[in-house]
Formats: C-alpha cells, structure tokens, sequence
C-alpha cells in the first residue's frame, strides 16, 4: 500500500470521518461524571501526536471509508498499523494547516464543498439504487430475450498448426498447406469412422484437449475466436465440421451438445445488468425532468485553426481600379 494513496483515498472520505454526529434523543442518564467515564473506556484514545489525539471510533471510521481492495489488507495488525501511521499523518496535517488557516483559503473551501456535495450525491445514488427491485418475472423475461447470450456447445476438435502458428510444436514444421492437407485427410478418415478422439491424442497440436481426446468442454459465445465458434454453434449435435482455419491452424469440430447455462447460474449477473439499467433510467429521467441548459457559447467547440497559405502559390497580381489610382 503506498502512503501517498492512501492519504489521497482518506483525504476524499474525510468529511465522512469528522462530522460530527447529532446528539442523541434526551434521556434519564448516570451523573456527569460517570457517564464522561463510561464514554472513554467505550471510546479510548488509541493514538497521540503533539496536540493530536484519535479515538478507536475516529479510526475505526476512517477504516470504512477506504476502497474495498484495502480492506483484506488492512483486517491484518500490520496493515492497520500502516494506515493509522498515514491517518496519523493526515490528522497531523491537518493540524498544521488549520493553524495557518489554510481551512479559509478559497480552493481549500472550494474543495471541501465539492467533497460535500460529492458524498451527498453517493449517499442518494445508494438511496435510489436500495429502492430499485428487480421481479423474478423480469429475469426471467430478460433471460428468454437474451438466450442466444446464453448458448452453448460441448465440442471436441483437432487442431493441426503450421509453422508460425501461436501453437506449432517442435518438430513439426508444417507449411500452410501441408497443414491444410494433413487436417482434410483426418478428416476423411473420421468420416469414414477413425475414432475421433484417438486421432485428437495421437495428432492435435492442441496437446492441452488433445490429452483428453480434443475435448474442449462447453462454452459459450465470444469465448473462442470468431471462425470456430462460428463454425461449431452452427454445426448440429454428432456433426463434424468442415476444416476450419484460424489463426491458430486447422481445425477438424465434433460437436457432441446445444444446451443453455442454466437461469439459476446467470441470474445474479441478469438482476445486476437490470438493477443497474433501471438506475441509469432513474438518472436520466432526473436530469431531463430538470430541464437541464448549457451555454453553448461556453461548449462550442473551438474553430478550426486558419489555413495557412502556400508559400509556393503565385502572388496575386492584381492592377488598381482608376478609382484607386495616384492622381
């Protein structure tokens, strides 16, 4: 974790941190003093610096207000340790700085204001996305509308790569054609009944499926490149595909399934994408129920620079009129 992040990180989180929070509903309480007591065993101060002092609250909140890809660290003593070396450092910061009155100054105002808004803004954005619902029957249709996204194939394949290719082996110094040719006549011998997965582990230069008799598993859209998947969701199931080439080689496609991933396994993603479509709907809807101006003469963009002349053109060789004639 480096110091100057995470100063950064706090310093956007610290209005959070230090408003104060509003005094409870009055209630029947201990005498003064027992309750100031009680207060500081609940609330110790854990650490001190000149006329700094932090309570176990302040820092537990400050803790809090980091991105989440810190808090695995810091759960650990020592990385509660660094941070609360750089929170300590903030506070006295800021200390210093507030002797000096830079807290009047007009960027530091500016800036502290815009923190405000900005974390107001969150904590309604949260608001609006907390009362955001998504029906089981709008998954369900959301499913059905995208089952393409959804598709699958089990297949198996034997690749055969020529020299160049991403997954040429050793020894095997195949050109283009040859390549082509060795994986056209594999494939005549399937069709004719060679068993396809013993040639997968004999010939494949995919050694990774190979060893497992071409098998690639099921997968569905966009995770192979465009020609193969192309070629293996439009193959039906038992089919072998023509040679297909890639990038990789030549590919010989047995296509053992067609299912879908099951609603249950996408669902979440379904409900999140839809959440998350309702809540850039909310937000459009508003800013245009606001009826929202710019001055355009601020947005204009700016004119195109001037054509500069060609210093090679002729120069113009124009006479005077007689009305602009000496007389």
């Amino acid at each position: 974790m480096k110091k100057a992040t995470i100063i950064i990180a706090f310093a956007l989180a610290a209005p959070a941190v230090f408003a104060q929070s509003k005094p409870a509903a009055a209630a029947p309480t201990p005498a003064p003093a027992a309750t100031a007591a009680a207060a500081k065993d609940a609330d110790p101060v854990i650490m001190t610096a000149g006329a700094v002092s932090i309570r176990k609250s302040e820092f537990e909140a400050a803790l809090k207000t980091l991105p989440a890809e810190y808090q695995g660290m810091l759960s650990q003593p020592a990385g509660r340790k660094q941070f609360a070396d750089d929170f300590l450092r903030m506070r006295l910061l800021a200390s210093e700085g507030t002797k000096a009155g830079l807290q009047n100054d007009p960027e530091v105002i500016n800036q502290l204001n815009l923190m405000r808004e900005n974390l107001v803004a969150t904590a309604e954005l949260k608001k609006i996305d907390s009362g955001i619902t998504v029906s089981d029957a709008e998954i369900q249709k959301a499913y059905a509308d995208n089952a393409n996204q959804y598709e699958q194939v089990k297949a198996r394949h034997i690749l055969i790569a020529p020299k160049g290719s991403p997954a040429a082996q050793a020894g095997k110094d195949l050109t283009d054609e040859q390549a082509k040719a060795k994986a056209e006549d594999l494939r005549k011998q399937i069709v004719a009944g060679a068993n396809f997965e013993e040639l997968a582990k004999k010939e494949s230069d995919d050694t990774g499926s190979g060893a497992r008799g071409g098998d690639l598993g099921s997968f569905g859209h966009n995770q192979m490149v465009p020609e193969f998947e192309q070629a293996a969701f439009a193959a039906k199931v038992g089919e072998v595909t023509p040679v297909v080439k890639t990038q990789f080689g030549y590919h010989i496609i047995k296509v053992e399934a067609h299912n879908n991933t099951p609603l249950d396994e996408v669902r979440p993603t379904i409900e999140k994408n839809l959440k998350q479509t309702k809540l850039h709907a909310a937000l459009d809807a508003m800013k245009e129920n606001a009826h929202p101006t710019f001055d355009e003469t601020y947005f204009a963009p700016p004119p195109p620079p001037p054509i500069p002349l060609d210093p090679a053109a002729p120069k113009s060789d124009a006479k005077k009129t007689p009305a602009t004639k000496k007389q």
